[in-house]
């Protein structure tokens, strides 16, 4: 039993067979040419035209949903297309009621269709005044380049099947107040969703800042430090007990981390423990609050004469979201690590609620209950002042023949092992990992902590 174990374990952790893997189609010149698409509307502001063909955030999300149904019908229908949409009366930069339109797709899972991976981008643009929806507002970098990005992998991810249902979504309103994120999170909650990772693309197609400095190989990866749905009991428990550095979001950020790593010729990723920029914030927010997994991908540095601003030159100097200072290059990159992500996300179980018990012994328990389409747990641990998992001890834990954990995972069985390591100088989590002919695909670890879990702590 012991040497079936190991032999699955060193199975499970080797590479992927050499394959053609759906990242290797992205093509920088379609989304060159989603992003002159989309700059061709004049302006995308939220307040602007919903009903002119050609000019407007209307005709803009228009044309999303009519892609997602070229797109879905190259695949025989595989992608559900519709608008997400709510009225938005009253709000600090929405002073008349106005309809915001999420353009969304669903590729539905073959085997868990209500466990989703959600990828986004906002279609919407504006200049330097948030109210100005008159001026053209190219928004070719913020936010073109996150929905092309998300455009593209529909057309790359569109002809695979996966266990788990993959949403694309093109979001109005976030430069009006993160209201299509909203509208999109209070949706998915109504669909009854399982969520398990939010990716959220948000200015990622320029390489170098307005100083000149330039970072072509390194992508940012914003993540939170405590939930923002924590309760008082759990922050409580936390403030005592520790996992202010293991929130779902954060162990999303490592598992994409060390995704990108292992493709040492690809974009690399910078963490950022912070979950948004200084002063500002983007889409993912609306899903953190509700207790979603949920990350930021942007730039490694930021062009702000480039963002935000009206078409002008002054002193010499050119201000403008234009097409013509983007890296398509670059974009291209953050697109495939954004659809290796997917990919491997919706082939993955959801991790695992993990509980310990370490108070007053000198060994540690672990459990949890078994997870649908888990055929393998990895147990990892790291020390309290580490950032990284992977430590000094790593195991993948077997129960029985792996054809079993299906039923297993259905009656609610629960694992348990003990490790004889002092629990208060170390934390602990678990990936639940499904093993396939072609390889072994585990989901991000979910933290032995006070919400830790992948779920709203109103579940807890």
């Amino acid at each position: 039993m012991i040497k079936r174990a190991l032999l699955l374990a060193a199975l499970a952790a080797a590479p992927l067979a050499a394959q053609t893997h759906p990242a290797d189609s992205v093509s920088e010149d379609r989304l060159r040419g989603d992003v002159e698409k989309l700059v061709s509307f004049g302006t995308r502001h939220t307040l602007s035209a919903q009903d002119d063909p050609e000019r407007g955030i209307g005709a803009a999300v228009d044309w999303g949903l009519d892609e997602f149904r070229r797109i879905g019908a190259k695949c025989g229908g595989c992608l559900e297309v519709l608008p997400v949409g709510d009225t938005i009366t009253a709000a600090p930069r929405i002073p008349t009621p106005t309809l915001v339109r999420n353009a969304v797709a669903i590729q539905r899972g073959s085997e868990r269709p209500n466990e989703v991976v959600i990828v986004q981008g906002h279609i919407d643009s504006r200049v330097s005044d948030p109210l100005d929806f008159t001026s053209d507002a190219p928004g070719a970098n913020d936010d073109g380049s996150g929905t092309a990005l998300v455009i593209e992998a529909a057309r790359v991810l569109s002809g695979s099947k996966y266990p788990s249902t993959i949403i694309y979504a093109l979001l109005s309103g976030e430069e009006q107040g993160l209201h299509g994120g909203r509208i999109l999170a209070d949706w998915a909650e109504a669909q009854g969703f399982t969520v398990k990772a939010v990716l959220n693309n948000d200015i990622v197609g320029n390489s170098c800042g307005k100083d000149g400095y330039c970072e072509p190989k390194v992508v940012r990866v914003f993540s939170e430090g405590p939930r923002a749905d924590l309760t008082e009991r759990l922050r409580a428990a936390q403030t005592r007990f520790g996992g202010e550095n293991d929130s779902p979001g954060r162990n999303l950020s490592r598992w994409v981390a060390d995704l990108a790593a292992k493709r040492s010729d690809g974009l690399q990723v910078r963490q950022i423990w912070r979950t948004d920029r200084m002063g500002r914030g983007g889409d993912q927010v609306p899903f953190l609050q509700k207790g979603y997994p949920a990350i930021r991908f942007t730039v490694g540095v930021e062009d702000f004469d480039h963002q935000h601003q009206d078409l002008r030159t002054e002193d010499g100097v050119f201000y403008g979201d234009t097409i013509d200072e983007m890296d398509f290059a670059y974009l291209a990159g953050v697109t495939r690590l954004n659809v290796r992500a997917l990919d491997a996300l919706a082939r993955a179980p959801m991790p695992p609620k993990v509980t310990m018990d370490a108070a007053v012994r000198v060994d540690t328990e672990l459990k949890w209950q078994a997870v649908p389409g888990a055929s393998l747990y990895h147990i990892a641990t790291r020390r309290t002042d580490q950032p990284s998992w992977g430590g000094d001890i790593g195991i993948f834990y077997i129960d029985g023949p792996i054809s079993a954990n299906a039923e297993a995972a259905e009656a609610g069985r629960e694992f348990s092992i003990v490790k004889a390591v002092r629990g208060d100088d170390w934390l602990f989590g678990v990936a639940s990992c499904a093993w396939t002919p072609e390889g072994s695909y585990c989901s991000p670890i979910s933290s032995a902590v006070p919400g830790g879990a992948f779920e709203p702590v109103a579940k807890d």
